[in-house]
């Protein structure tokens, strides 16, 4: 299976475009309002507006109600939610892809993930993936701080793992070689500024991850 591509905190339908005809599977809108790359249900939806077919819109959501974050995405149009929350969900989902996102920096994170995925099939509700990103107080992604690799290599809990934290045009080769993952996420490592997406480096990007899974046989 092919490493699945995400670029995150995409905010105009410009920068959409371009990232999904540069190859990028997914699209991360940010609705966290302290995130320079937050954006406004107005702009998200121009933004899904400029999304191809076959290419998903996924939400991003800090701290927010499920329910909540589940009719923003009935309302745009969005494939999945990416949440950070340290507790499995109360409520479903479905139809949504559901990607909670954990901030990790030393084993006990891998535990807490663990522990969450267990309690969320336990419910019934496992998610669809998770994404682990680099432990930065105060921040919710988009830090530019690489994730522990050596800590994640081979480590499964059984549901698709997406790597994120610090990956750029120059590191995501290694980085999937050591971890392995299903999916790669990236934000600041292919900007110009924040918010604003760099071509260039958004095409060099997807091109590093295509040639690595190439060299891995993935």
């Amino acid at each position: 299976m092919a490493i699945r591509v995400k670029i995150c905190g995409v905010t105009t339908p410009e920068d959409a475009a371009h990232a999904a005809e540069s190859g990028a599977d997914a699209l991360g809108l940010n609705f966290y309002p302290q995130s320079p790359r937050c954006i406004s249900a107005t702009q998200a939806a121009a933004i899904v507006r400029a999304v191809p077919a076959f290419t998903s819109a996924v939400g991003v959501f800090v701290s927010t109600p499920l329910r909540q974050a589940c009719a923003i995405a009935y309302q745009l149009g969005l494939r999945g939610l990416q949440t950070y929350d340290d507790s499995p969900p109360a409520d479903d989902a479905f139809p949504f892809a559901h990607i909670p996102a954990f901030r990790i920096a030393d084993a006990a994170g891998l535990e807490r993930i663990r522990q969450y995925v267990a309690a969320a099939k336990l419910a019934n509700r496992p998610p669809a993936a998770i994404l682990v990103d680099s432990l930065v107080a105060g921040q919710m992604g988009g830090t530019g701080h690489t994730a522990p690799w050596q800590l994640l290599a081979g480590f499964d809990v059984g549901v698709p793992l997406i790597l994120a934290g610090g990956l750029t045009p120059e590191n995501v080769a290694e980085a999937i070689e050591r971890v392995r993952p299903w999916g790669v996420d990236v934000a600041s490592g292919v900007e110009a500024s924040p918010g604003r997406k760099d071509p260039r480096k958004v095409e060099r990007f997807v091109a590093a991850v295509r040639s690595a899974a190439a060299r891995l046989g993935v």
